[in-house]
């Protein structure tokens, strides 16, 4: 992607965003799921999420786009170009957790359809085809892993083991994904992977950083590594009252003797910038009067640097093997992706789309910031050259009915998406 100077079209687009048209669409789009605490549940492929869907098809077409969907159910919106090139690729996901909130993914899905509005309101024709996405279930909070749509669309042969994802009351994810598609017969279908120019992400922080720099805006250089484990305990069942402590092969104790060890090692790494997460934890029989026979927990670890997570992943391993009895524990990997690096090109470009919006409302220069958290941009940083925004969250809450940005904030986050996605749209290469 070669830079370009400031096109007065970028300018243009970015002035014509208009407030309350995004949070008027914000708010329709958090009816379908809504919650009496204010928050959303609408989670991948369900009922409500293929009447979501609908929504924003409808609105889409509105827009005068053409709509398309692809064999992972993902959605596109595309606004023409003059010339038949690779398009400029923005949006994120519209599922939620079980209690999530209105924005996370929905913001960037939204204000990606506002930047076309802009476009339109401003008579502005870009060079290149701008398309907006809906990624198929980026939560993963139905069916596992999670950013099933943006991985399955850099890499198709994915779907297949996708397919067979079930979610707790046995549906499988294919038998969902078919059903989903059956209900849109009116939408083209298109091929996965396709060329694209670039692609930007608009979305909430989910964290505390640009809220306690007092700054609308943040600059995303990247998401820092991350890997999942799976660490299974196995003893014997046994009565609670009836056997000795010293003749017990309890599996809690120990699964809570490595828990011990290795909070005491993330500890020691923190300042390296480990995050560790024992997330899940499963217990059989899971009664109150028998020794625990299994237990199974798992592990996140996560950092910018990937010799911290080495170090840390050492420490699990002799954690595992040196537990009473020895062999009595295993551990098993889950997933792992190393750091994902945003293009120095695309920082500059977003960076100055940030400062010019910022400016515009009196407010300070954006910062660079990583990621802790996936993101549909981490596949499509594989694909083509890609690009964060983020906004602040209050209090650093998400996945929670509580998540909140405030309205001015989310208004400069799209303004800064429209800047960025009409500069990209206007390049010849």
């Amino acid at each position: 992607m070669t830079q370009q100077p400031d096109h007065p079209s970028a300018q243009s687009a970015q002035d014509h965003v208009d407030p309350e048209r995004l949070e008027a669409a914000i708010a329709a789009l958090a009816a379908f799921g809504g919650r009496d605490d204010g928050g959303v549940s609408r989670q991948t492929l369900t009922d409500v999420d293929l009447a979501s869907r609908r929504h924003l098809v409808e609105r889409a077409r509105a827009l005068g786009c053409e709509v398309g969907t692809d064999d992972c159910a993902n959605l596109y919106f595309r606004r023409p170009g003059k010339a038949d090139l690779p398009p400029v690729l923005t949006g994120s996901h519209a599922d939620t957790q079980p209690v999530g909130g209105k924005l996370d993914g929905a913001y960037g899905v939204l204000a990606g359809l506002e930047t076309i509005a802009a476009l339109n309101d401003a008579g502005i024709e870009t060079l290149r085809p701008i398309e907006v996405v809906s990624w198929t279930n980026e939560e993963g909070s139905r069916f596992g892993p999670g950013t099933m749509g943006s991985s399955a669309f850099v890499d198709p042969a994915r779907l297949a083991g996708y397919r067979e994802s079930r979610d707790l009351d046995g549906v499988r994810f294919g038998d969902a994904l078919d059903a989903a598609l059956a209900a849109m017969p009116d939408l083209r279908r298109l091929p996965m992977p396709r060329p694209m120019s670039a692609c930007v992400e608009l979305h909430i922080e989910q964290g505390p950083v640009l809220e306690s720099a007092g700054l609308p805006l943040g600059v995303v250089d990247g998401i820092q590594s991350v890997r999942w484990y799976r660490v299974t305990c196995r003893g014997m069942m046994a009565h609670a009252g009836t056997t000795p402590m010293e003749n017990r092969r309890d599996a809690m104790a120990m699964a809570v003797g490595i828990a011990a060890q290795l909070y005491a090692r993330g500890a020691q790494l923190t300042a390296q910038g480990l995050r560790l997460t024992l997330g899940r934890w499963q217990v059989e029989p899971n009664s109150i009067n028998t020794i625990p026979g299994t237990v199974v927990f798992t592990v996140d670890a996560r950092c910018v640097d990937e010799t911290v997570l080495d170090t840390f992943e050492a420490a699990l391993d002799r954690a595992v093997a040196e537990a009473p009895p020895r062999g009595a524990a295993s551990r098993e990997s889950l997933f792992r992706r190393a750091p994902t690096r945003f293009p120095p090109a695309m920082l500059a470009l977003v960076e100055r789309a940030c400062g010019r919006a910022a400016a515009s409302a009196g407010c300070g220069a954006p910062i660079r910031l990583t990621s802790g958290a996936f993101h549909d941009a981490m596949y499509l940083a594989d694909h083509c050259p890609t690009g964060m925004i983020f906004v602040p969250s209050k209090d650093g809450i998400s996945h929670n009915a509580a998540e909140h940005t405030d309205a001015a904030e989310l208004f400069l986050g799209a303004k800064a998406l429209a800047y960025t996605v009409t500069a990209l749209a206007q390049q010849a290469d």
